[in-house]
């Protein structure tokens, strides 16, 4: 008999298996805390429910979590992790520890479908799908998982490709039958497939950052193919007219790269097309892989762009790298992964 997945199922869903049992919201709500609050890695684990529900959850179903099979740890305690299911998908997971905020990176896919040229990822090939469970999984089956203080959805992977996924797992990670992670705390990454952010954000509170590349459409075609489809322009119109919740955040991620979006006229059309908006600009250095070519900007040009923006009144910061010397840096997740032939 197959056995179904515990985790990534909502207390509601969890409440649709064991209520033909006779069992109550209150046991769902256990069983969820069991799982999402406690990292339970056994049934037999689970509290305040039945010996009874345990011996029927152990013969009918399986947590679904799995611990990473490896992992590398940067000179600057940034952590790689490694998962494999048991279809064979891996996917790379970082933690990343700075005092006391401590942030998880999620993969959405295993691989990317997208076809950025700078992205390791893209390189890989696409290799599946992630459940909302396998999302959650990364957060709650790793050593630290009790220190995570924030999600960001920056991963392997679209997360508007697998859209319905990453919307469960985000009502997992901020619901408080599950992780109870305040929506403020996480934050989403897309290169723009406009369908799946509008989908997200009438359908989640969490935070929306676009990647932007470059702030012409013929350029950013060179970067994001997604461009032809879906113009980041649409998606930032969408980003500037919706509605905000309080304390939710937009932002553009602009990853700069010497000579090709780092001059002056990049900055003003920059300036352009966010001067009057709620939209934060967060500068990342490039890290270019072996086969890539091309170079960061330098340090002096990213805080160059970070002062013109502020002082024009836009909200701008520089974003630290973190995980270079392993490959866990943006762009760089997959590197040590065999790529599709």
């Amino acid at each position: 008999m197959v056995k179904n997945d515990i985790c990534g199922l909502s207390a509601d869903e969890i409440l649709s298996l064991i209520s033909a049992w006779g069992y109550s919201y209150s046991h769902a709500l256990s069983i969820s805390n069991s799982i999402y609050k406690k990292k339970a890695a056994d049934i037999n684990q689970f509290s305040k429910i039945p010996k009874k529900l345990k011996d029927q959850l152990a013969e009918a179903t399986i947590i679904g979590t799995i611990k990473p099979v490896s992992c590398q740890v940067s000179t600057d305690k940034t952590i790689k992790y490694l998962f494999r299911t048991d279809t064979g998908k891996e996917f790379e997971t970082v933690y990343i520890p700075d005092g006391r905020r401590n942030t998880v990176c999620v993969s959405t896919q295993s691989g990317c479908r997208m076809g950025c040229p700078f992205c390791v990822t893209s390189g890989y090939g696409f290799r599946g799908h992630l459940s909302a469970g396998e999302i959650v999984n990364q957060i709650i089956s790793i050593p630290d998982a009790h220190k995570i203080t924030h999600i960001v959805f920056m991963g392997m992977g679209e997360p508007m490709d697998n859209l319905e996924n990453v919307l469960k797992a985000c009502e997992i990670i901020t619901a408080e039958w599950g992780l109870a992670i305040s929506a403020k705390n996480v934050t989403v990454s897309t290169i723009g497939i406009i369908p799946g952010v509008d989908k997200f954000l009438l359908n989640s509170n969490c935070n929306l950052t676009l990647s932007l590349h470059s702030p012409f459409p013929e350029e950013r075609k060179l970067i994001v193919p997604a461009e032809n489809h879906y113009p980041a322009q649409n998606v930032l119109e969408l980003m500037k007219n919706f509605p905000l919740v309080k304390k939710r955040r937009m932002s553009v991620a602009y990853v700069m790269i010497k000579d090709l979006n780092d001059t002056n006229r990049h900055l003003d059309e920059l300036k352009k097309l966010l001067l009057g908006t709620k939209i934060r600009v967060n500068l990342l250095p490039y890290h270019p892989a072996q086969d890539n070519s091309g170079e960061s900007s330098s340090a002096g040009r990213i805080q160059y762009f970070k002062h013109n923006l502020v002082v024009s009144g836009i909200s701008a910061s520089v974003r630290k790298s973190r995980g270079v010397d392993i490959s866990a840096a943006c762009g760089l997740l997959a590197s040590g992964l065999k790529k599709t032939v």
